[in-house]
């Protein structure tokens, strides 16, 4: 196919690719320009708005009063205190956790390790609220295990939130690390064995410190999903507040957007430094692997084996129980106390019953179409135009990692919510809420896009100049055929966030377009706690359908890129 295509324009005259010339510089021009925009109106805007309302003092003047009179309230040192305790407590416990089963999974001779990754997973797709429903399911007043036992357990506070937040972080660490624990030189492993290294030495001294930047980054995202997480501590929290809860009781309890403006200032800071420490770590990760590497072949050992086995089955059967719980609950009448078999709770009375998953489905597929095209014209214009201003692109991109939903979502409320704004216009629709997820979840979706477009050489690029192709042509008739896979990729997981997004949409949706995950929350808040986990069994259906969906297209559609890339 490419080669047919470069032939087609291989007859191209000089007047040809001077035309060709001029209409490059006005598309690179236009595209810089639209991705200048849309950076700067939805992620830029907003955040000033934050800094602004956060500085400006009650008189009009700008200053740091504000935060002066937060640290002067013991109660808001308090709270600061719990959310760094909580994160940092959740963070080193999550990632010992996830290196045993990354471990596990990519270093042993377990069996059935496909099974064992999806349990890994599945708290990704629900809302992160059902970790602490499932929690309560099992350990609250009137959890199984507690009444199995007959013991009251206190699960509510600091330790519930703990629980919830480290099984919905999990799967992002195992993620990261199974990355890292992938890549590995054979060599090493081969030359330590000769010289009489034990398997605990191997692992001390070269397991380890190859894969230590994998496990910073995935401390460094962990830290940040804690520290930002807002549904379990809202659901299992009680009275132990966090700075995620504290900023939704200030806006939409008490409307005292400044207070709240500053409290989201001071969680942007610790999520910003954890991210920020985390690109430098990324840039340090030195290549392992070199054209001399062999590829390390994993040996019989059945004590560790056995212990890998034995460890992946308890942390997937803890998984699995949360997960399981909840569709339990959702199915019988009063629970733990009539536990029949009943379809009720899926006949939902929440305002508008199943109206707000009607409307996460098409904010889910607006988010995942405007946004695959939007994340990945951006990261081509940054990869294929060489000029230094595509590095103050590069940064806008990435910045909506470091900022927490909740503090985003205020800012688009401080920077669009007024009706001389020409962005009003979509103000509390489906779009407006497609375009905050899309912005929120903008940083991981450009890193996935821009990874996989530096794998297409750069020699399709140079014969398609010197042939005159223009730089649309080149990129809609080789670069995107290629990608396709990706951009399904980038879809799926822009789709998949869009239908459990919570902290980001929960100020900006309104009675007429609410979305599931605020349904499950109130629904959970009102005390209806098995309509909450049936709402939620209903989501992850339609998650893990799409998902199954996708995954078959990339299959097929990564196939054949393969052999376009050979033909």
């Amino acid at each position: 196919m490419i080669g047919a295509w470069l032939a087609e324009i291989s007859g191209s005259s000089l007047s040809t690719i001077c035309r060709s010339f001029a209409g490059d510089r006005f598309f690179k021009a236009a595209a810089v320009c639209v991705t200048t925009l849309l950076l700067g109106l939805f992620v830029a805007v907003p955040i000033w708005a934050i800094l602004r309302e956060g500085l400006i003092l009650p008189d009009g003047s700008w200053g740091l009063g504000n935060f002066v009179d937060y640290f002067r309230d013991p109660r808001f040192v308090t709270i600061t205190s719990r959310s760094l305790l909580l994160a940092f407590s959740a963070t080193v416990i999550t990632i010992v956790l996830a290196f045993g089963y990354a471990y596990a999974l990519i270093r042993t001779l377990i069996p059935l390790k496909s099974l064992w990754r999806f349990c890994a997973l599945l708290p990704i797709f629900a809302p992160s609220l059902v970790q602490a429903l499932g929690i309560q399911f099992l350990l609250g007043r009137n959890g199984l295990i507690s009444n199995l036992l007959g013991i009251r357990i206190d699960i509510y506070g600091f330790w519930g939130i703990l629980l919830s937040d480290m099984l919905y972080a999990f799967p992002h660490a195992v993620l990261i690390i199974i990355t890292a624990l992938s890549v590995a030189d054979g060599r090493l492993y081969e030359a330590g064995r000769m010289l009489g290294a034990s398997e605990f030495r191997l692992f001390w001294t070269v397991t380890l410190p190859a894969s230590r930047y994998g496990i910073m980054s995935a401390a460094f995202v962990v830290f940040t999903i804690v520290i930002t997480d807002f549904g379990n501590a809202m659901v299992i929290g009680g009275d132990y507040s966090v700075l995620a809860t504290e900023i939704y009781n200030q806006v939409s309890g008490q409307a005292n957007f400044r207070l709240g403006a500053v409290i989201g200032i001071v969680l942007l800071v610790p999520a910003g430094l954890a991210m920020l420490v985390e690109r430098q770590v990324a840039r340090r990760n030195a290549a392992i692997l070199s054209e001399r590497s062999s590829p390390l072949t994993l040996r019989k050992h059945p004590l560790r084996d056995a212990c890998a086995f034995t460890y992946v089955i308890v942390i997937s059967t803890i998984i699995l129980s949360v997960a399981g719980i909840v569709v339990v609950a959702s199915f019988v009448k009063l629970w733990p106390y009539n536990i029949s078999f009943t379809l009720d709770h899926y006949v939902t009375d929440v305002q508008n019953g199943y109206a707000p998953l009607w409307t996460s489905l098409g904010m889910a597929a607006i988010t995942a179409l405007l946004g695959t095209v939007l994340v990945t014209l951006n990261a081509y214009i940054i990869e294929k135009v060489s000029h230094p201003y595509t590095r103050v692109l590069y940064f806008f991109s990435v910045l909506p990692a470091a900022v927490p939903g909740m503090v985003l979502g205020l800012g688009y409320i401080l920077a669009f919510n007024d009706p001389s704004n020409p962005v009003y216009l979509l103000y509390g629709t489906v779009w407006f809420l497609a375009i905050n997820t899309i912005f929120h979840y903008h940083a991981q979706a450009f890193l996935i896009a821009t990874t996989n477009i530096k794998q297409i050489s750069r020699t399709f690029d140079e014969a398609s100049a010197m042939l005159g192709a223009t730089f649309f042509r080149t990129m809609t008739r080789i670069a995107l055929p290629l990608l396709l896979p990706s951009l399904l990729s980038i879809g799926l997981f822009l789709f998949m966030r869009a239908m459990v997004t919570l902290s980001a949409v929960i100020f900006l949706v309104s009675p007429r377009n609410s979305v599931a995950a605020v349904s499950v929350l109130l629904l959970d808040d009102s005390g209806k706690a098995s309509q909450a986990a049936a709402f939620s069994v209903v989501i992850m259906a339609v998650v893990l359908i799409v998902a199954g969906g996708f995954n078959l297209a990339v299959g097929v559609l990564y196939a054949r890129r393969q052999e376009r890339i050979l033909s």
